[in-house]
């Protein structure tokens, strides 16, 4: 457990440094573009490198969730050296995906025009023309995709972590250095060249784990290997739900397009922050727990595979309980700090956080949902999870349609929240038929972390009505007051955990407590003579 929260802790400050980077790479192009035609094409155009890159190639994507669920039981001891036969699968897994995403790279380099008219059939001919140019420039990212996320897989089996998530840090760096160096030179084809050169950046960051590994790529063509076809069992399914979860967007665009102008735009700015802190756990959490997960399946070890579940769903929702709550608290207040200036009024600040408030309440499935669609793939199974996410573009579209007249903006977030729940909980019954994880277990740890929120609550409410009152909202008012409620949120959550006896909050407290000792230097005496 120790070593979990060791690598978790890693994880968590290199994704939160990760995020930041992101943020002001986004920084960056608001103050070169603002939202003009450039910003705008390349916007349109990098849609279909995305889905490459970040949800087919991604940390949990398909190609990093094969890769894991397949050698975690391939390679039985993880610090050995890959042999001949483990070489030899993975290199025909890289050239078979080699040769159809380098098939899809050229389609859409030959085809951009069709497709950008096809995903911006409303746009003027200017637009069109760049969005279609710097897809052009874009297309090898296809290419790119999915060899990523092989070799994250790969890293992650190996149980080294930092590259893999260092990686999307190299993609930020590499756009902020082309906008402020090269936005003369390269025009409005500067973020497509510039998004090109970090995702080649993501993809040498992975060799040097690659290489200790003891892998050595060549061309191999053992397409018909049994393992292989164990490995597309795991993969297409996955690629699918990822393509069907993006149809969710889709039908939440469509009834978004019901409300007012920035409807879309709110929503938008509600679901970055919510991913925040819940991609920082989540990435933290999951990228080191599931190769156990993979790794306990192929043992047979049911017992360890429930013990770490439990470990992983009470730390996330050690995490997530105050989060929601804080969110709940004072999103209004946060939302007003970093976004209310000149375009972004009081009105958008108001439709952000009923959005982000309504889509806060998803966390607590959310994370769950998240961990037993590992524990599924760590069986093999990504067609399960597959069939839920198909079921799910249903019961959203139904919900969309059944919330927007009452609630407005808060309707599609709602929906999302109501969906996420829905699957959990079919995940967590379908999964009884693979292993008793055991849920009542969960009870009591997750009762404790009620109580403890709700006292956190109390508090929380306490001290912004009496701040409130003899403190205006002035932006350096504000942001003090946020930083008082962050400390006093923290203690009262962290005090009622201990008290309540939650023991994780007694695994946090003794390292925390261990490190501070170490950082205290020791005390020499002097001895008489």
């Amino acid at each position: 457990m120790n070593n979990l929260f060791k690598v978790a802790g890693l994880i968590a400050l290199i994704t939160i440094f990760s995020k930041l980077v992101g943020f002001g790479r986004d920084v960056v192009a608001a103050h070169a573009y603002g939202t003009s035609l450039v910003i705008e094409a390349y916007n349109y155009s990098y849609q279909i490198p995305a889905f490459a890159l970040i949800l087919l190639g991604g940390l949990g994507g398909p190609f990093h969730t094969a890769t894991v669920a397949i050698f975690s039981s391939e390679i039985d001891n993880i610090g050995s050296i890959a042999d001949k036969d483990r070489q030899s699968l993975l290199n025909s897994f890289l050239t078979l995906t080699a040769i159809v995403f380098f098939i899809i790279s050229i389609l859409v380099f030959f085809f951009s025009d069709q497709i950008i008219y096809v995903i911006a059939n409303k746009a003027t001919p200017q637009l069109h023309h760049l969005a279609a140019l710097q897809l052009k420039i874009m297309s090898p990212i296809m290419f790119i995709g999915g060899l990523i996320g092989i070799l994250y897989g790969i890293s992650n089996v190996y149980k080294e972590f930092l590259f893999t998530s260092l990686s999307p840090t190299v993609a930020s760096i590499a756009l902020i250095i082309a906008i402020y160096f090269f936005n003369g030179t390269f025009g409005g084809s500067v973020l497509a060249w510039g998004t090109l050169i970090g995702a080649i950046g993501q993809l040498v960051l992975q060799l040097p784990v690659f290489l200790k590994s003891g892998f050595r790529y060549k061309p191999e063509f053992k397409f018909f290997d049994p393992r292989i076809k164990k490995i597309l069992n795991v993969l297409l399914p996955a690629m699918v739900s990822t393509t069907i979860g993006q149809a969710n967007i889709y039908v939440d665009m469509f009834f978004t397009s019901w409300l007012v102008l920035g409807a879309w735009s709110a929503i938008n700015y509600a679901n970055r922050i919510f991913q925040f802190p819940v991609g920082i756990i989540m990435t933290a959490m999951l990228v080191p727990l599931f190769p156990m997960f993979a790794s306990f399946v192929a043992k047979k070890d049911m017992v360890s595979l429930r013990e770490y579940f439990h470990k992983g769903i009470n730390s996330l929702w050690f995490l997530s309980f105050p989060i929601l709550a804080f969110i709940i608290l004072y999103s209004f207040d946060g939302i007003k700090l970093i976004f209310e200036k000149k375009h972004f009024t009081h009105h958008d600040t108001i439709m952000v956080s009923w959005a982000l408030i309504y889509l806060t309440f998803s966390i607590i499935p959310y994370v769950a949902r998240d961990t037993l669609t590992r524990i599924f793939y760590a069986f093999g199974d990504s067609k399960t999870p597959f069939k839920v996410a198909v079921f799910s573009i249903l019961t959203n579209f139904i919900f969309d349609f059944a919330f927007i007249k009452h609630l407005g903006i808060g309707a599609i977030t709602l929906s999302t929240t109501a969906v996420t729940a829905i699957n959990c909980i079919i995940l967590a019954i379908l999964i009884k038929k693979k292993t008793d994880l055991d849920y009542l277990r969960l009870r009591t740890p997750a009762l404790k972390m009620f109580i403890a929120t709700m006292a956190m609550v109390a508090v929380g409410l306490s001290t912004k009505l009496i701040l409130n009152h003899f403190i205006s909202d002035t932006s350096i008012y504000l942001a003090a007051k946020l930083c008082v409620y962050t400390v006093v949120c923290t203690i009262t959550y962290f005090t009622a955990a201990i008290l309540l006896k939650l023991n994780i909050a007694f695994d946090i407290f003794k390292k925390v407590k261990t490190k501070f000792i170490k950082a205290i230097p020791p005390l020499t005496t002097e001895t008489e003579d």
